[in-house]
């Protein structure tokens, strides 16, 4: 059995692979064109990590600039496993960021936003469209209402943490991407201008 990537290192940051699964399909994920590959980690999961899997793994907090929990899945899924590792990266002084699709509220019904604001200094969300067409043509979600649900959420999460940053994709057919931009800064948060095929 081969082992499963937990964590892996880009630049001076160490990454959390804490959950296969995800509530989107984007069509231009790579595990969605056969790699699970990022740089030269394999990140397929077989099982849902446990916080006491990833917490020996953090290594010392001090020689990495954050902890940022993203892998090939939507790490809000496993959202028990993600509080506890923040807590304890938290406790040890290091500084914790998400990669999130922004439909953790939707999939667990309720505004997880409080929770993770006692542990996240950092939010870096997917927003990758400007029309409700153009998001479920590219990113083809699982759940009803995801557009306005992520809408929601970019919104109401600056005022829970400290750090908000809000992706889009130039090169995504039918995606304006200075109106993403415009969006974006107008529901108060950052915008990262993303390109078609560059991951980490």
């Amino acid at each position: 059995m081969s082992q499963s990537t937990l964590v892996y290192d880009i630049r001076n940051s160490r990454y959390l692979n804490i959950t296969g699964r995800c509530t989107l399909r984007c069509q231009f994920c790579p595990k969605h064109n056969g790699s699970k590959q990022v740089h030269e980690y394999q990140l397929d999961l077989d099982h849902q990590p446990k916080a006491d899997e990833l917490i020996p793994l953090l290594g010392e907090v001090s020689q990495f600039d954050e902890y940022v929990f993203c892998g090939y899945g939507e790490p809000t899924l496993n959202l028990a496993t993600l509080l506890s590792v923040a807590r304890e990266i938290k406790r040890r002084g290091g500084r914790v960021r998400v990669n999130t699709d922004g439909l953790g509220n939707l999939f667990h019904r309720r505004n997880i936003l409080p929770e993770l604001a006692e542990v996240v200094d950092a939010l870096s969300i997917s927003l990758n469209a400007d029309t409700e067409a153009a998001y479920l043509k590219h990113c083809q979600p699982k759940l009803k209402g995801a557009y306005e649900s992520l809408w929601d959420f970019i919104r109401m999460a600056p005022g829970y943490i400290e750090q908000v940053q809000v992706s889009a994709i130039e090169g995504l057919e039918g995606v304006d991407i200075d109106r993403c931009r415009a969006l974006v800064l107008d529901a108060k948060a950052q915008f990262k201008h993303r390109k078609l095929g560059v991951v980490g």
